[in-house]
């Protein structure tokens, strides 16, 4: 596949491997699952907005529904479809939690609600009332449903557009610059690898390669030399 074809994704190519390999230990052709090629893994390090990028696509959407869904993904760095199932009964206001439900691996998570997310929740329920979930989209006869994980990214991609940013934005990029951002303001590894519902503490690692915090803040070396 990846000799004959121009353009086979690494995912295809992976799960085609996958599949092989069960399908010879069902039949018990083992000679031939040590010809399998080795899947590498990239080691590639993830896309991060800064804070003023976050500030200016936050500001960007002119819904306050809009506005509101990109503040959630960020602001409790859920994944899409975390997001999508969010109910009303999720929220305690009073307590300013959120509950992710059955989120990846079937794991619930309680994560902490800002004052900014509370205040917005509670004008967008006044005003649009949703009765099950907490943002809804329209299905193709105009009954309101769940909010798809589609319409979710295009909500994230206009708000991309129109803001101006250069970097690729998408749902899981608000996701990783929740987790770095909370890293870089102290926040210490294990209380992020709670919140973004991992099982694994190596999962959770990869955002200390990107925050800019530690015993000292990474500087350029030109900044010491001119800077004297």
């Amino acid at each position: 596949m990846k000799s004959q074809h121009k353009t086979p994704s690494d995912s295809f190519f992976k799960h085609t491997v996958y599949g092989l390999r069960y399908a010879y230990r069902i039949f018990g052709m083992k000679e031939m699952h040590v010809v399998l090629p080795s899947i590498e893994r990239p080691e590639k390090l993830p896309v991060v907005l800064n804070q003023r990028e976050v500030k200016q696509l936050l500001g960007t959407p002119k819904l306050l529904k809009h506005r509101l869904i990109l503040a959630m993904l960020y602001g409790c760095g859920l994944r899409n479809f975390e997001l999508c199932k969010l109910q009303r009964r999720d929220l305690d206001f009073d307590r300013m939690m959120l509950h992710v439900r059955q989120g990846k691996g079937r794991k619930d998570r309680y994560v902490p609600l800002s004052e900014m997310q509370v205040r917005g929740l509670k004008r967008y329920f006044l005003a649009e009332n949703p009765d099950t979930w907490c943002f809804t989209g329209n299905d193709k006869s105009g009954i309101p449903r769940q909010i798809s994980s589609q319409g979710v990214q295009w909500i994230v991609r206009e708000a991309r557009k129109h803001s101006g940013i250069q970097k690729e934005i998408t749902a899981h990029i608000l996701r990783h610059s929740y987790a770095t951002h909370l890293l870089e303001m102290g926040l210490d590894i294990m209380s992020v690898k709670d919140l973004l519902g991992h099982a694994d503490i190596q999962t959770t690692l990869i955002y200390l390669h990107v925050a800019q915090s530690g015993r000292q803040k990474p500087f350029s070396p030109l900044d010491r030399l001119y800077g004297q």
